[in-house]
């Protein structure tokens, strides 16, 4: 693949933690707006080298970074504009919402043990009281007096784990113009409850929604699955994909007469996973609740399945520990054996993968992809027509400081994998560190846009730059 080389452009600095990176034209207006949402609840947008703050819901976002060590992956995680936002002014929130934090779903951290079937068949009890906070998903409107409001929530989740709640979770198809929500497995690690394989759990799921159907229900309840939607609800959903460990959001690309849908998957320890799929077929909410009482079920022709958590990308999901007699090798044992043979035939192969120990000179080792965007310009020549991707930081045991890594792939005629190219990139950022935390585009997918970030603690303010990617 051929050697790409980039310049950073700082567009905005000191900023809180970049969540989302994208571009609307506000109603009235006649330019295309850089929007940047942060984590601990602010959204500003920038135009002719000046920001503006659009909304800041602080007030509403849970308590951040209060354990850990300060790093956190709740907040506000997803904001998305209307396909007629310019003349309706809607636009459409993700956050964990104030005041809902929970004691967790397990006392520990979770581990499997092969040899122990009780740690393969974990089950979430007492739902209503043991979790960690609640996710809501809202629509929001542009006021005549140019000040947002809220107009009605559209689901309210409960989530065991702090960790896995996706991020830029909220995006709209240019295909069926349904808002589509792209949630994480509910966290923890190995996915304790086997959400994300479980058709009724809502949790690890790509989700449609209909947002021009009104349900009439401004307030509905907090809930797990699908099953405990109240109607009409379920009438408004659709489910375009399961198995999801945790997800940068879905990107689309245009290509001939159809879209090219890009989604990554977080991976647990080996690989970090792009996968790329163009024809499918969503199962409806209303027949996967209607599916116990049925003989047939749903169809599942073209339902896309990721293989998670038996599947980890390439590779079955494996248990990873040092080699007694030498400590230099690592042993790997498959976590979830039966599981990986069910799901073996059923799951989509990665696009690409990248591994998080490679000794090859022209990778890396990795830590935790955080964007997947196509890039449509030709400013930068080598890069159109192909896929980026962004990691949080290099890992490969290297002393401080940190740095992320920006790459690309190609989508292969063959629809076969494919291999991937790092970026170099020149800008010097000294002795802070520099986690790439998000990668954002224009509406015509010919500007490219990163999200850098000084400290992986949430609570460590105003360390982040948006930099554009120009050659």
């Amino acid at each position: 693949m051929v050697h790409v080389k980039v310049r950073l452009r700082p567009v905005v600095s000191d900023l809180n933690m970049p969540t989302v990176i994208k571009t609307a034209i506000l109603p009235g207006d006649l330019t295309e707006r850089l929007f940047i949402a942060t984590q601990i609840g602010e959204i500003y947008y920038v135009g002719n080298g000046v920001i503006e703050t659009f909304l800041d819901i602080r007030p509403q976002i849970l308590d951040l970074g209060t354990s850990n060590g300060g790093y956190d992956e709740r907040g506000l995680l997803g904001l998305a504009f209307h396909p007629d936002f310019y003349d309706n002014g809607l636009f459409y929130l993700h956050y964990s919402a104030a005041g809902t934090q929970g004691p967790g779903a397990l006392p520990g951290s979770f581990h499997p043990d092969p040899c122990n079937p009780e740690t393969l068949n974990q089950n979430w009890i007492d739902r209503e009281i043991q979790y960690d906070h609640i996710d809501t998903v809202e629509e929001w409107s542009l006021q005549l007096n140019g000040q947002p409001q809220k107009r009605r929530t559209l689901l309210y989740l409960r989530r065991p784990f702090s960790n896995h709640n996706g991020f830029n979770s909220l995006n709209f198809s240019p295909e069926t113009g349904k808002l589509v929500l792209t949630t994480g497995d509910g966290g923890s690690g190995y996915d304790p409850f086997n959400l994300s394989q479980n058709d009724m759990e809502i949790a690890g799921k790509i989700i449609e929604i209909d947002v021009a159907v009104n349900t009439f229900i401004d307030n509905p309840p907090v809930v797990t699955r699908f099953d405990e939607l109240p109607a009409p609800i379920p009438e408004t959903l659709t489910v375009i994909a399961k198995g999801v460990r945790n997800i940068p959001g879905i990107s689309f690309q245009r290509f001939q007469n159809q879209f090219i849908k890009f989604v990554g998957n977080v991976g647990q320890d080996l690989e970090e996973s792009i996968f790329s799929f163009s024809d499918y077929k969503p199962i409806p909410v209303t027949q996967l609740v209607q599916a116990p009482f049925t003989e047939s079920g749903p169809d599942r022709e073209g339902f896309i399945n990721f293989g998670w958590r038996g599947w980890e990308g390439s590779f079955p999901t494996s248990i990873i520990s040092g080699c007694a007699g030498n400590p230099a090798l690592d042993e790997k044992i498959v976590a979830y054996y039966d599981e990986a043979v069910r799901t073996s035939a059923q799951r989509l192969r990665p696009l690409t993968s990248y591994f998080h120990k490679d000794a090859r000179s022209d990778k890396f080792g990795a830590t935790a992809l955080t964007g997947v965007q196509p890039y449509m310009g030709n400013d930068i020549p080598d890069l159109t027509g192909s896929i980026l991707f962004t990691d949080l930081a290099r890992n490969e045991g290297s002393s401080p400081p940190a740095r992320g890594v920006l790459a690309y792939t190609w989508l292969r005629a063959d629809c076969k994998q494919n291999d991937f190219s790092v970026i170099e990139t020149d800008y010097d950022f000294g002795s802070q560190s520099a986690y790439y935390v998000g990668l954002g585009t224009n509406l015509d997918q010919t500007r490219l846009y990163l999200g850098v970030y000084g400290s992986m603690r949430v609570a460590d303010l105003n360390q982040g730059t948006v930099f554009e990617i120009v050659p």
